[in-house]
């Protein structure tokens, strides 16, 4: 809500001085106020002591009321703008955009702190300047918090990603037949075996995936059965699933090749870099081979000279 706020504030003010309107020239002391009571409520919340929750309330009905308060002014704003310059009511977009998001959070912040109230996930906004983000993981008992969007890649026998996709708000379960059909199509005979991490499993997707291709290596959740522990801990399942386990490097490689950080803004641009830093990863593979082969024949030369 600060953001959506500060953003509605920033977007007015400049829109106001370009075309000559008044009525924001306390521009910088609405973010002081705004923020301020912002800072409040994050205080109590985190804060333990005695009335908590009534602290809580006044401080938050304190926030939500300038909120309002700024909404209504940003409404009448924009009235006084369209009124006098249709011909640059385009400029109007942005502003639009987060007055929206300020709306949509006013409403949020009252019902989950005020009303306590358990908002769906499908409600939630992450980054009102990249709506595409989602959360991860929470960041609970040491993990680290992650924001952005799951990333699934598909690596070969020599550790060149062969398949990539943004799986957004698709479970992990969701897709694994899916690309076990896409991955049998495309390589067909040749694909020898495919793995899977665990997160991919469960009972029916193993038992329908030994249909699709007999050599599947993923890890059963729960209790196993006395079949299923025969078949994990045979030398061929081992073999295979520690052979798995370098997808975690691939993975950790492609932080150092531009997916550490998206410097483009949009979802469409998000997903061309994503595709890259796939592109920069197999071509830093590539060089790596080609450079140990340049290598070993260099120590062959001089083996044969001595």
């Amino acid at each position: 809500m600060w953001d959506a706020a500060r953003k509605c504030i920033e977007l007015s003010c400049c829109l106001a001085d370009k075309h000559n309107i008044q009525g924001w020239r306390k521009a910088s002391d609405w973010k002081k106020r705004i923020k301020y009571q912002f800072r409040k409520v994050q205080k109590v919340k985190r804060s333990g002591g005695k009335n908590k929750e009534s602290r809580l309330g006044f401080a938050v009905t304190t926030y939500l009321e300038l909120a309002t308060t700024l909404t209504k002014k940003v409404n009448e704003f924009k009235a006084t703008f369209q009124a006098g310059n249709l011909s640059d009511i385009g400029s109007l977009v942005p502003l639009e955009y987060f007055h929206q998001m300020l709306d949509k959070h006013i409403d949020l912040v009252r019902r989950r702190l005020l009303k306590g109230e358990q908002i769906p996930h499908s409600e939630k906004v992450f980054s009102l300047f990249e709506p595409h983000t989602q959360w991860i993981n929470k960041g609970k008992a040491g993990v680290v918090a992650e924001l952005g969007q799951k990333h699934l890649i598909v690596t070969d026998q020599h550790h060149f990603i062969v398949h990539h996709q943004l799986m957004q708000s698709t479970p992990d379960m969701e897709i694994t037949i899916e690309l076990t059909k896409k991955l049998k199509k495309k390589w067909g005979d040749r694909l020898s075996s495919i793995s899977f991490d665990k997160g991919f499993s469960s009972k029916q997707i193993i038992e329908d995936l030994q249909i699709i291709h007999p050599d599947v290596i993923i890890k059963a959740k729960g209790k196993l059965t006395k079949a299923r522990q025969e078949i994990e801990q045979s030398d061929e399942f081992k073999e295979l699933n520690n052979k798995h386990q370098s997808i975690e490097s691939n993975i950790n490689q492609l932080t150092y090749n531009g997916l550490n950080i998206c410097r483009d803004k949009g979802e469409e641009n998000f997903k061309k870099y994503v595709s890259l830093a796939v592109v920069s990863y197999n071509l830093h593979r590539l060089g790596n081979l080609i450079k140990k082969q340049l290598q070993t024949k260099s120590n062959r030369k001089a083996k044969k000279v001595a």
